[in-house]
């Protein structure tokens, strides 16, 4: 039988199973299932509050252990749970119930709510900033496939421990070749590559083989071997700038040999048609990135 107009309301939220226990001058007292569901918490959580000391129930039943809860403290559950959604954490929680720090960890909250929109702005601007740039990247290159002729070279293979430490190695062993044979010229044209040797990309330690064209072969010498390349078919891409943007072109060219069908072959070639010897700025240096590829 329905005694109230609380208690009808509450047999449509929980079925007429609803057992109700009634303490004179308290607030009907709702098992811990039965508060559950009107609360929308889990057990669980609920009986966790209940052992931080976050969310006592009005009693416990002396003889069941049954937790006891009022609909008062539906208020209290949906405060706590708002501040949950929030971001706080349980201690802070537990300080906002008793009143302490509440302006200050409620503002605090704030500055990093705010924050933490400011990184994500920042973040969503600079993925905005790499998809424009990836499409200007993409359609300031272009490629072509051609036959690069059968050379002889002189090449030598180091371990340079950086990219800058190029600008020296590489003039230094020219300069080493030059004392050795002076009548000795470059081809025409110029073709100086360098070869990766390593199998995969590092920044440290990096194995190279320089390889340059010449007009005649000489006898080997300390680290120096005078070979043929084998005429080779290959996807060339021009870059135009500093060499810390090479792996852009690598990206444009790796992605045009995956669409138009080919497979590589060798390891990719650099050559250097403008630099640090004949021009000034970054901006102008000219570097042919050549993948050795053939259809699949």
């Amino acid at each position: 039988m329905i005694i109230n107009k609380k208690q009808w309301l509450l047999t449509l939220l929980l079925g007429d199973g609803l057992k109700l226990n009634y303490k004179e001058g308290v607030s009907f007292l709702y098992r811990i299932g039965e508060f559950s569901k009107m609360s929308k918490t889990t057990i669980k959580t609920l009986r966790y509050y209940d052992e931080i000391g976050l969310l006592k129930p009005e009693e416990t039943d002396k003889f069941t252990g049954y937790r006891l809860y009022t609909t008062d403290q539906l208020f209290k559950l949906h405060r706590i749970q708002s501040y949950r959604q929030i971001g706080l954490s349980i201690e802070e929680v537990k300080m906002l119930q008793d009143g302490k720090n509440t302006e200050e960890i409620l503002n605090n909250r704030k500055e990093e709510i705010i924050s933490e929109i400011n990184n994500a702005k920042d973040r969503l601007s600079r993925i905005e900033f790499i998809l424009k740039k990836q499409e200007e990247i993409f359609m300031s290159y272009s490629a072509i496939i051609k036959e690069v002729p059968e050379c002889l070279v002189y090449c030598v293979e180091f371990t340079a421990p950086d990219y800058d430490s190029f600008f020296e190695t590489i003039p230094a062993i020219g300069a080493r070749l030059e004392e050795k044979y002076p009548d000795l010229k470059c081809a025409v044209p110029e073709y100086c590559i360098i070869r990766y040797l390593d199998g995969e990309y590092k920044d440290k330690d990096i194995r190279v083989e320089l390889c340059e064209a010449v007009d005649e072969k000489k006898p080997d010498f300390d680290d120096v071997v005078f070979k043929h390349l084998d005429a080779v078919q290959v996807v060339s891409v021009m870059h135009k700038g500093p060499y810390t943007r090479l792996r852009e072109a690598y990206a444009f060219a790796m992605k045009w040999v995956e669409e138009n069908g080919y497979v590589v072959t060798e390891a990719p070639r650099e050559s250097y048609i403008d630099g640090i010897w004949n021009k000034e700025s970054e901006e102008e240096w000219l570097t042919e990135i050549q993948i050795p590829v053939e259809t699949k």
